[in-house]
């Protein structure tokens, strides 16, 4: 991947915390700060096509309840930050 320099400018606060991440996981602050832009990018990216058409749908087996998202959606956000910190669970 060729990178390529820019200027950026930040806030105080962010800068903290990006610092704060970058010695808690071992790597550069400028690691953390290309990451962050990648995810951004990539969650505006717009596509050609929709995922799923209209047409399909996905079969869970059964009606999935608010309380099973909610758990769900912890629990994997749990065990992200625990791979973050470096605890692979």
């Amino acid at each position: 991947m060729a990178l390529k320099r820019t200027n950026v400018y930040a806030e105080d606060g962010d800068l903290l915390l990006i610092k704060e991440a970058a010695a808690r996981l071992g790597v550069s602050e400028a690691e953390i700060i290309r990451e962050g832009i990648h995810r951004i990018a990539l969650a505006h990216r717009v596509w050609d096509e929709p995922f799923v058409s209209d047409e399909e749908t996905f079969d869970l087996g059964a009606p999935v309840e608010k309380d099973e998202i909610r758990e769900a959606v912890t629990r994997g956000h749990e065990e992200r930050e625990r791979r973050n910190r470096g605890n692979a669970a």
